[in-house]
């Protein structure tokens, strides 16, 4: 028997019960589609992180005080950054490109009637260049403003849309941030939300002098809450913390062997714990969607076995005519693979849709996970081979004068 006339012995077979094989197949249909929904969702998401985090500033360095214990007891950070480690910071580093101090402080935000409860953000003109931001209208504060402790500021999408709701252009515009009135010089482009759900709008930067000096609620004159960089590239953000390590430890007089009293977090680091939780989830729920697919495969064994019990009596004549049982195993083992595969391309066809479908429901990048789809067709072929080979042999073993005794 050659393979053309066995391929349309099989079709001819599944379809006597068309209804039966579609049900046969659905399980696989599921399984395929869910395994291949799952690894590309996955993908997506770890390219999202990732596309998050560049728009961040893929080559940012976040310098934090370290977490102080105390008997057991978290303290909560300490005051180790200051002017000297900055000033040090942007005459001594080599791979750094960028430096920025960050001092924070809460304010209600008020202009005319309009309020809005937001905080401040102290920081240099440099910041802008590490976290990506760009101006939609206006200019920067510049040097000789942290100099002077300039009254000004520069302000998101979010605050201008909660301040000035007839609107009125904030450029020029005064609000008042607490007791203390800042004169708005400048409108970011909007960012929306990072991947933590955090409106990145919802910003207002200031000298980092001005909080420093003219607001009460920073109670430290010389320490920084943060010190931001940006190495010179991405490939080399690694070597920028361990000299910016260097530089802080000598600065702190911390000797061999003593604990910083610093932290250290480069974009890498914080790309990596993410791609492992991704990835983590990612394998977790490939897993449970490949239960489906082995429940379809024993759906179609099941299937199988109950067809050749009904057709005992056309196995018996064809033994009875001259068929050899590698002929009856290979036929009932066609009709398996086949099932499997049809099922296969189906679920392939869903599961691209689907993924696609999730990944612009979600709004990330639409990524198809060309591996998982043919690992799946190697998936068809095994699962129709694996699960109907049994039944296949049974047909095969049987005795033909029995056979075509059945009833």
């Amino acid at each position: 028997m050659n393979l053309l006339n066995l391929i349309k012995i099989s079709i001819t077979a599944l379809t006597r019960n068309k209804g039966r094989s579609f049900l046969t197949m659905l399980g696989i249909i599921i399984g395929i589609a869910s395994v291949i929904v799952m690894v590309s969702i996955g993908q997506s998401s770890t390219q999202n992180v990732r596309s998050e985090l560049s728009s961040m500033g893929s080559n940012m360095i976040m310098i934090m005080p370290a977490r102080s214990m105390r008997g057991g007891v978290d303290m909560g950070t300490g005051h180790s950054l200051n002017r000297k480690d900055l000033e040090t910071l942007e005459k001594s580093t080599k791979y750094g490109q960028h430096i920025s101090p960050m001092v924070s402080s809460g304010a209600q935000l008020v202009f005319g009637s309009n309020n809005h409860s937001g905080s401040l953000s102290g920081v240099s003109a440099s910041y802008l260049d590490i976290r990506k931001y760009k101006l939609g209208a206006g200019i920067m504060f510049t040097d000789n403003d942290l100099k002077t402790n300039a009254k000004v500021c520069v302000v998101g999408k979010t605050v201008v849309e909660k301040l000035f709701t007839n609107g009125e252009d904030p450029i020029g515009q005064t609000i008042r941030c607490g007791r203390v009135p800042l004169k708005i010089i400048g409108v970011l482009e909007s960012k929306g939300q990072n991947q933590m759900g955090q409106d990145q709008d919802d910003i207002v930067l200031v000298p980092y002098t001005t909080i420093m000096t003219r607001f009460a609620g920073n109670k430290s004159r010389d320490n920084f809450n943060m010190l931001f960089a940006s190495a010179t590239s991405e490939e080399e953000s690694e070597m920028a913390a361990t000299e910016i390590t260097y530089i802080l430890r000598s600065n702190h007089d911390i000797k061999a062997g003593q604990d910083d009293d610093f932290e250290i977090r480069t974009q890498e680091e914080l790309l990596s714990t993410m791609s492992e939780i991704t990835q983590v989830l990612t394998i977790l729920l490939t897993a449970i969607a490949a239960i489906s697919l082995l429940v379809g495969g024993i759906g179609l064994m099941n299937i199988m076995y109950v067809t050749v019990t009904e057709r005992t009596k056309e196995i018996g004549l064809r033994m009875a005519i001259g068929a050899k049982r590698k002929d009856v195993m290979l036929q009932f083992l066609s009709e398996s693979v086949i099932l499997s595969l049809i099922g296969g391309f189906i679920g392939i066809i869903i599961g691209v849709c689907l993924a696609l479908v999730a990944a612009s429901a979600l709004n990330w990048p639409k990524t198809v996970s060309q591996s998982a789809i043919g690992i799946s067709f190697l998936v068809c072929v095994a699962t129709g081979v694996f699960f109907g080979w049994y039944p296949a042999r049974k047909a095969a073993n049987m005795d033909p004068i029995t056979a075509l005794r059945y009833e």
